[in-house]
């Protein structure tokens, strides 16, 4: 990629790992449930009635958003509220690549190959020793729920893949009526493409996922909210919001949701996901540098030897070790179409899973 566009896939990275620590600085004031309600309602209003409804099936929209949103973050909030570190989080959340495999080769039926295979196995060790030698500090049920808020990320991937493949073969069906319908004219085309809500611009799939599929989350999370925390404390919480909160609000919605994956999703438009996808090992250094220097988090020797296994594993898994011919990086993708995690995994292999440019047709962290 050109040097912009790094730099660019850069500043996502870096907006991603931050976020942790800022989530972890809004929660103190409100309960997590509730904090993950206010964040999706900010990232749906007002861009629901600027962006166009992705062209996905609203059973597909809904379950993504059931597991990469409402699933992930509420799980992910919920652990920093237990008293999971912010930037052990960030690295912990990668184990979500090598369950995205799994659960692809369970559900799609996509064989994995043996290098993701490997992969998976050396992450796993590396969450092993993460684990193990956590601090006394980490609660043992926040380090679950970060690993369950992996796996919810993991199912999303995989529901979105699904979604993907079955509109990419609506979209060659659609393709070949029209070319056999002679009649129908390039205008008339772009005016029923409108008008069945489908982005004219394949960049905007992605956030365009993002922002629709954040329906299911606001009411739900709203109602567990109260459910477990008390209509009091909800109130209270409403009515007596202070800065933090309200700028992590902001910062989490704005920036890591929509200008984060409006960037990452341009990205993956424009280049081969393995050009780009690799930007997100980032994340986790970034998440755990900031953690070092907001919050005075300084990981253990268990925690950064198992943290450099994990990402060792993810990096065999998405292939960024694998030798690849010089002119592999310069080609463009045939079919731009973006991606649309919010944590995006990365691409993994030759058929990349969700967070390919043929991955889902729409995220994230």
């Amino acid at each position: 990629m050109p040097l912009r566009s790094s730099l660019l896939a850069v500043l996502v990275a870096v907006l991603w790992g931050v976020n942790f620590v800022v989530i972890d600085l809004g929660l103190g004031d409100v309960p997590p449930t509730l904090f993950v309600a206010l964040r999706f309602l900010v990232v749906l209003v007002p861009a629901i009635f600027l962006v166009p409804r992705p062209r996905a099936r609203w059973r597909d929209v809904l379950l993504v958003g059931t597991f990469m949103s409402l699933g992930q973050f509420g799980l992910l909030y919920t652990a920093l509220a237990l008293g999971m570190p912010a930037g052990l989080a960030s690295l912990v959340l990668q184990a979500q690549v090598g369950l995205t495999v799994l659960f692809a080769a369970a559900a799609l039926r996509e064989v994995p190959t043996r290098s993701q295979l490997v992969g998976v196995l050396v992450g796993a060790a590396g969450l092993v020793v993460v684990g193990a030698g956590r601090s006394a500090s980490t609660p043992a049920l926040a380090f679950v729920v970060t690993l369950a808020a992996a796996a919810s990320w993991a199912v999303g991937n995989v529901v979105a893949r699904r979604a993907g493949r079955r509109d990419q073969g609506s979209t060659s069906r659609d393709r070949g009526s029209t070319s056999r319908d002679q009649g129908s004219t390039p205008a008339d085309q772009g005016s029923t493409s409108a008008g069945r809500g489908v982005p004219s611009r394949p960049g905007l799939d992605g956030l365009s996922m993002t922002v629709w599929s954040a329906l299911v989350v606001p009411v739900p999370m709203l109602g567990l909210s109260l459910a477990l925390d008390g209509p009091d404390v909800v109130g209270h919480a409403l009515t007596h919001l202070t800065l933090a909160p309200v700028l992590s609000t902001l910062y989490t919605a704005w920036l890591a949701s929509l200008v984060g994956y409006g960037i990452w999703n341009t990205l993956l438009a424009r280049y081969p996901a393995s050009a780009v996808v690799p930007f997100t090992m980032l994340v986790p250094p970034v998440g755990m540098l900031a953690a070092w220097v907001v919050l005075d988090e300084v990981p253990n020797a268990a925690e950064l030897l198992g943290g450099v296994v994990l990402l060792l594993g993810v990096a065999t898994t998405t292939g960024v070790l694998r030798r690849r011919p010089r002119h592999a990086t310069s080609a463009r993708p045939t079919s731009a179409e973006p991606g649309i995690t919010p944590h995006p995994p990365a691409d993994l292999g030759s058929d990349p899973g969700f967070g390919g440019p043929e991955a889902t047709r729409a995220r994230s962290r």
